[in-house]
C-alpha cells in the first residue's frame, strides 16, 4: 500500500507538460507545496487544533494526512509534470510528535510521495540527533544551504545545500534554507553555525548555474518577509516556495497577505499557510532560456469536500491508539473560546497569552516571584468553548517545556520586552506575553531603540513603575530562560535560576481546573502607541 505517488525516474519519464498553445521550447512544471505542518496527521478544526471524530465525521475539519493524500492527487490529475515539496516545520504540535518524535512524519511523507524537505527551526526542537533519525528514514533529499554542519555528526554528510532534479526531461536546481536565527528559535546544539541566507543562497546559485541549471527553486523556511528581502537581494532565482511564517498568499482568500504568486525582483514567492490545511499549486511555465513566462496558480483548500483516503486514515488512527489516553482525559472546562492564533497572540495581548502567563505566576508566587513572560511562538492554537481536553492543551503547549525561575534588574525586564517587540513586522514569536506588569509599547519606533514607553509592575493591589536598579524575581519556560527566541539577556548561570520546574502544560491545565469554567479575558496589560 501507498505506492509513491510518482518517483523520479516516473516523473522524469513523463511528458514535459507543455501548455495548449505554448511554444514547443517551453517547460511546464507544477509544484505542489506544504510548509509549517507541525504534525497534524489527524483533522484539524478551523481554529487549527484538535477536530473530534463527530465534528469531521459533520464536515466540520480541515486538513489530515488521509485529505491531503486525496489532494494531492487530485492535483496529479491536473498535470502531467510536477514535484512535491515541503518547506519545512513537520515537526512539533501535536501529541504525535510528543510520542513518536519524528518517526511519524518521515513515514508519512515516504508514504505521500514527497521529493524534497527542507529543515525548520523545530526540526531542531529535540537536538540535531532527532532531526538526524529524520534524514536517516526518508526516502527524499532534505536541504539547509546556510548552516555549516561539518562539526554535527548526526548531520555532517546527510544533509545537503542544493540538489538537482530531473522532471520531464529537464534539470531542476533546489535549494534549501532554514532560518539564520535558530540558534535563539530552537534547540540546534552547539556544532551548527547559520549563516545569512542570502549569500548562502546566491553561492548554490551561481554553481548550479555554472553547471548548466537554468531553473532554480529555493525551499526557504525563513518567513515571508525574509523570502522578499532575500529575492531582492539575489540574482537567478526562479521560485521561492517559503515557510516559517504560515502566511497564506491567495488571489481568492481576503485572508491573504498578497497575491499567489508574489514576483518580488526575479522570483515567484509562494507560501499555503500552514498545519496541512492548504495545498499549494503553482504552474509555472519557464521559456528554452529558464526564464518564467508564467506562474499561475492558487493554494487549495483542504476541508471536508477533500474526501479522506481510507488507507492512510486507518492509518493514522492505528497510530493515534497509544495517544487517545493521554488525549481523552478531560481537565477543565472553558466558558469561551480562548484565543491563540498567532496573528492575534505575535502582536498583541490575546486571551490565551492571559492564561498561559497568570498559570506560570500562580503556581510560583509563594515563592516570591511576581513577573511571568510568556513567548508567543509557545503557544500554537487555539481551544473552543466547552470540555477541554489534555490533549488540547498539549496542542496549545507541545514543547514540553518547564517552569523557570530566576533574578534579573528591572533594566534587564525593560531589554527582555524590547527584544520582545523588536520583530512585532515578522509576527515573530519571541512577543512577550505577561502577567505582574504592564507595557506601553510604540511600533513606529525603530527596534531595539526605545519602543517599550512604560512599564508597570504590580506591587499589592496596584502597579508601579518598574525600577531599572530593582531586583525582579521572574518566571519563564525553560527555553525562554536560556536564551530561546532571543532573550539572551535572561541566560547565564548568574541569576539563581531554576529551570526545572513542572511542565507548562500540566501547569496551565491544573489552573483552568482551578479556575473551571475558565473565563478567557484581556485586561489592557499590553498597550500599543
Amino acid at each position: 500500500m501507498f505506492a509513491r505517488l510518482m518517483t523520479t525516474a516516473a516523473a522524469a519519464a513523463v511528458a514535459t507538460g507543455v501548455g495548449a498553445g505554448a511554444a514547443a521550447a517551453d517547460y511546464a512544471l507544477t509544484i505542489l507545496h506544504t510548509n509549517d505542518f507541525h504534525d497534524r496527521f489527524e483533522p484539524i478544526s478551523r481554529f487549527d487544533g484538535p477536530c473530534s471524530v463527530e465534528d469531521n465525521d459533520e464536515g466540520k475539519c480541515f486538513g489530515g494526512a488521509a485529505r491531503l493524500v486525496t489532494a494531492i492527487e487530485d492535483a496529479r490529475s491536473r498535470t502531467n509534470n510536477y514535484v512535491l515539496v515541503d518547506a519545512g516545520d513537520m515537526f512539533q504540535g501535536s501529541l504525535f510528535y510528543t510520542y513518536y518524535k519524528g518517526d511519524v512524519a518521515a513515514e508519512m511523507m515516504n508514504k505521500i510521495g514527497y521529493d524534497l524537505f527542507a529543515i525548520g527551526n523545530h526540526e531542531f526542537n529535540h537536538g540535531p540527533e532527532t532531526i538526524g533519525a529524520f534524514v536517516d528514514k526518508v526516502d527524499f533529499p532534505v536541504l539547509m544551504a546556510n548552516a555549516d554542519i561539518s562539526a554535527e555528526p548526526a548531520l555532517a554528510g546527510k544533509v545537503l545545500k542544493s540538489t538537482v532534479l530531473e522532471r520531464g526531461g529537464e534539470q531542476i536546481g533546489f535549494i534549501g534554507l532554514t532560518p539564520q536565527d535558530n540558534d535563539e528559535l530552537s534547540s540546534p546544539g552547539p556544532n551548527i553555525t547559520f549563516t545569512d541566507p542570502i549569500p548562502a543562497v546566491q553561492a548554490e546559485v551561481d554553481r548550479l548555474t555554472a553547471e548548466g541549471i537554468n531553473k532554480i527553486i529555493v525551499l526557504s523556511h525563513s518567513g515571508f518577509e525574509a523570502d522578499k528581502r532575500i529575492a531582492a537581494a539575489t540574482t537567478g532565482i526562479d521560485i521561492i516556495v517559503g515557510g516559517h511564517s504560515n502566511t497564506l498568499l491567495s488571489n481568492t482568500s481576503d485572508r491573504a497577505a498578497g497575491p499567489y504568486p508574489m514576483k518580488v525582483g526575479e522570483a515567484q514567492i509562494v507560501q499555503a499557510y500552514a498545519y496541512g490545511k492548504y495545498l499549494g499549486e503553482l504552474n509555472v511555465t519557464f521559456d528554452d532560456n529558464g526564464v518564467v513566462t508564467e506562474a499561475v496558480g492558487e493554494p487549495v483548500l483542504i476541508d471536508a469536500s477533500v474526501a479522506e483516503d481510507e488507507t492512510m486514515k486507518a492509518r493514522i488512527a492505528e497510530l493515534a491508539q497509544p495517544l487517545e489516553e493521554i488525549r481523552q482525559q478531560v481537565v477543565a472546562d472553558a466558558a469561551d473560546k480562548i484565543e491563540g492564533d498567532r496573528s492575534v497572540c505575535r502582536v498583541m495581548e490575546c486571551p490565551m497569552g492571559n492564561l498561559v502567563a497568570d498559570a506560570m505566576l500562580d503556581r510560583v508566587a509563594d515563592q516570591g516571584v511576581t513577573i511571568a513572560i510568556a513567548n508567543s511562538g509557545g503557544l500554537r492554537s487555539s481551544i473552543d468553548a466547552g470540555e477541554v481536553t489534555m490533549g488540547e492543551v498539549m496542542t496549545v503547549l507541545p514543547f514540553q517545556n518547564t517552569l523557570s525561575t530566576f533574578e534579573i534588574s528591572g533594566q534587564t525586564l525593560i531589554d527582555a520586552l524590547e527584544n520582545g517587540v523588536s520583530q512585532i513586522e515578522d509576527i515573530a514569536g519571541r512577543f512577550p506575553q505577561v502577567a505582574g506588569m504592564k507595557f506601553t509599547f510604540d511600533p513606529t519606533v525603530a527596534p531595539n531603540e526605545g519602543r517599550v514607553q512604560e512599564v508597570m509592575v504590580a506591587q499589592g493591589d496596584s502597579f508601579v513603575p518598574i525600577d531599572p536598579a530593582a531586583s525582579y524575581k521572574v518566571v519563564t519556560n525553560n527555553y525562554v530562560r536560556n536564551g530561546g527566541d532571543g532573550y539572551g539577556m535572561f541566560a547565564g548561570d548568574d541569576k539563581n535560576a531554576y529551570d526545572y520546574g513542572p511542565d507548562l502544560a500540566d501547569v496551565t491545565a491544573e489552573y483552568m481546573a482551578e479556575n473551571a469554567p475558565y473565563a478567557p479575558y484581556t485586561d489592557g496589560r499590553i498597550a500599543a502607541k
